[in-house]
């Protein structure tokens, strides 16, 4: 069990909101009280972009870069990305965003469920059906027993092994509770339904409030993932107005220097992301190269994915409805082509929040990981029979993909695209620092391909209908034909884990 005797005990939500942030962990990365996000610079470049047309040289020359280098872009080259119109140009950046994305990652998709936890919560934020206050919300918090429940349907029946596990910000859901629910998810194990071999969840992923450093260490202790929060919007001024001044969701500067507070505890894989839709979405973008900087600047470290959620109907509140800052596909597809070539090295994370056609088009656009078979009701995934079923009042948002896993990884396949359960990088110590390089090498992404290989063979033979094994089978020896090319003098030794794999043994990996 994680000690948790170094972290904060709170009596009720009050209590909590009143002592809840430490000043001292703010302020050591906010010198002389200047603020990363540079909103006079951000003002600035986009008045100095606003309708100008990008030039065609400028542009290919930062493509250039963003290929050469997979470092993170200054934010005035990426507001020259901004300007493109011209589909031409712009598909060359499109272009040259699916090939960094393949020079890192390869052509893989990783595979993940939202597993929600909670939804008790002492914020007020406007736009969020887990807000205080809200009384058509279903309120909830999973028990143990509860828990297992979920994990015997995602990862027992769905297949999944990989969790971004979601907490509203309540002292119930304390550090202590995200530790316990970590170590019962990394702790339960279930038979597969096709092949009987004992299968559970590899790794659990984090979104969550804003912790203090004695927290987050307590995470590190039993194993956390990538730890994700979401800035919402870094605009400061809608901030103010979106989240309370009376709620700790409400202080801007705790939240913006949270991940300075992951490195320094040693939890080296951070998630940044924003709610577009609240805000000018090129705003949001040049804000977010600027958080990436200053987190290389102080360590040497970017963040491990970025994710691009967009506002969507929740319950209680009219604001995804009345923003005036919404945006259309053909934006969102744009957004995510420049944040691949502003920051390559990061993984990019497109939810079920988009729509199934969205979520189609974007998959040569720099995306690296994705969801299905989704349920983020409380116990929603134990307690519906279809993965599809939503309720309103039981959930933060509407989903807009409901597709199985079996089908989304049918689909990707005929499109080339191996799905990967891959989890081995994280647990052999290639986080943080030690994976930078590598990604930006291109050397992570083929040790990542190798261990793809082996987690969708597992996947076929335990979850996947007749259908999808058939061509799931015909991708995988064209993989396997591609890696004994690149790595001759290693494929016997693949081929050994891989056979052993197809005769059932589990978890193998490099």
């Amino acid at each position: 069990m994680a000690d948790c005797t170094s972290i904060r005990k709170f009596s009720d939500a009050a209590d909590y909101r009143a002592r809840f942030v430490v000043q001292a962990e703010i302020d050591k990365y906010l010198p002389r009280g200047r603020h990363f996000v540079d909103d006079a610079r951000i003002n600035s470049i986009i008045a100095g972009i606003d309708g100008k047309s990008a030039d065609p040289v400028r542009v290919r020359e930062i493509i250039a870069k963003s290929e050469s280098t997979c470092e993170t872009l200054q934010p005035e080259d990426t507001a020259v990305l901004m300007q493109v119109t011209d589909p031409a140009l712009f598909e060359e950046m499109r272009a040259a965003a699916d090939r960094i994305k393949r020079k890192v990652y390869d052509n893989r998709i990783v595979m993940f469920a939202p597993l929600y936890m909670s939804n008790l919560c002492v914020n007020g934020c406007r736009y969020c059906g887990f807000r205080e206050g809200n009384s058509a919300q279903k309120r909830r918090v999973l028990t143990m027993d509860e828990l297992k429940e979920e994990i015997d349907v995602v990862a027992g029946r769905i297949g999944h092994k990989r969790l971004i596990a979601v907490y509203g910000e309540h002292p119930t859901t304390s550090t202590e509770y995200i530790a316990e629910t970590i170590e019962t998810c990394y702790a339960r194990q279930v038979p597969a339904p096709r092949s009987g071999c004992k299968v559970g969840i590899r790794r659990v992923n984090v979104n969550a409030a804003p912790l203090p450093i004695a927290d987050l260490k307590v995470l590190r202790s039993v194993g956390i993932g990538t730890f994700q929060v979401f800035q919402e919007t870094y605009n400061r001024k809608l901030y103010e107005q979106m989240h309370p001044a009376w709620s700790v969701k409400g202080n801007y500067d705790w939240r913006t220097t949270c991940f300075h507070r992951c490195m320094e505890a040693g939890v080296d894989d951070v998630g940044l992301g924003v709610l577009y839709g609240l805000c000018d979405w090129r705003y949001e973008l040049l804000a977010t190269v600027m958080h990436a900087r200053d987190l290389e600047r102080w360590f040497n470290i970017g963040p491990h994915t970025l994710s691009f959620p967009r506002l969507e109907p929740a319950s209680g509140t009219r604001v995804p409805e009345e923003s005036p800052w919404l945006i259309d596909d053909d934006t969102f597809a744009r957004i995510l082509v420049i944040a691949r070539l502003s920051v390559p090295y990061t993984g990019m994370i497109v939810t079920a929040r988009e729509s199934p056609e969205s979520r189609n088009r974007v998959l040569n656009h720099g995306m690296t990981q994705l969801d299905c078979s989704s349920n983020i009701a409380i116990k929603g995934y134990s307690d519906f029979a279809s993965e599809a079923h939503q309720e309103k009042e039981r959930q933060q948002f509407m989903l807009g993909d409901t597709r199985s896993i079996d089908e989304m990884v049918r689909y990707l396949a005929t499109r080339g695209i191996i799905t990967s359960f891959c989890t081995a990088g994280y647990r052999c110590g290639r986080t943080g620092g030690c994976i930078m390089d590598a990604l930006k090498t291109g050397r992570e992404g083929k040790f990542c391909k190798i261990n793809a290989v082996l987690t969708f063979r597992e996947w076929l033979d335990d979850f996947a209908s007749d259908e999808t094994r058939k061509i799931g089978e015909a991708l995988i020896e064209k993989e396997l034909a591609g890696i004994k090319e690149w790595l001759p003098k290693f494929y016997t030794t693949v081929m050994k884990q891989y056979e052993a794999t197809c005769r059932g043994e589990r978890d193998l990996f490099f």
